[in-house]
């Protein structure tokens, strides 16, 4: 499972959203460990062997380039943002070199760590999409992020990302390619979604 694989995998950090439901302004801008929640995500993302970061920016993106420091990275704006985290999947996975695998993730999990990122990156197998997977309270795995598409399958799942929808169609459509890695000991892989959640910014 190939060092060669972990060489070629960019990541994809989607982080255009506007928090609404939050109601604490963008994500991105939260604060975590003394940073910005976007600058630590994207950090872990490099640090657990992607070899670029692909920051995709939306919801005041000008005052998000403004209070971080993202130059480690690479940064771009989506106009349409506001269509829906789809758009967003698009902008990124096109961003990213065509040869490359590409990990897309997302900036609303702060229990995101370089382990988790190591592990989907010396769990992929060619021509597979990689997920991490945590436990609920009922012991079921369920697929949660990061999410590692293969880059022979990358368009297709570009192609059917529409509204809110990432790669969720097309994982629909070819359930036979997905790999489940459990991370449940790494972290919990909870989305922070409202206020009642911000413990996990502590």
């Amino acid at each position: 499972m190939a060092d060669l694989d972990e060489q070629r995998t960019t990541a994809v950090l989607l982080a255009a959203g506007a928090g609404t439901r939050l109601g604490l302004g963008p994500k991105a801008l939260l604060r975590f460990q003394g940073r910005t929640l976007v600058e630590v995500l994207a950090d872990v993302l490099l640090a657990g062997g992607c070899r670029e970061v692909v920051t995709v920016l939306g919801a005041a993106a000008e005052s998000v380039r403004t209070a971080t420091d993202l130059s480690r990275h690479r940064v771009i704006d989506n106009p349409d943002w506001a269509t829906g985290m789809g758009s967003s999947f698009r902008a990124g996975v096109a961003a990213a070199a065509p040869e490359d695998h590409v990990l897309i993730a997302l900036v609303d999990q702060p229990g995101l760590t370089t382990e988790t990122v190591a592990r989907l990156l010396a769990s992929h197998r060619p021509g597979r999409v990689t997920a991490a997977a945590y436990r609920g309270t009922d012991g079921k795995l369920r697929r949660g992020h990061p999410l590692l598409l293969d880059s022979s399958l990358r368009a297709e799942a570009a192609e059917t990302a529409t509204g809110d929808a990432g790669a969720r169609r097309f994982l629909q459509a070819h359930p036979e390619l997905l790999d489940l890695v459990d991370c449940t000991d790494l972290s919990g892989g909870e989305d922070l979604d409202t206020p009642e959640q911000l413990h996990l910014l502590d």
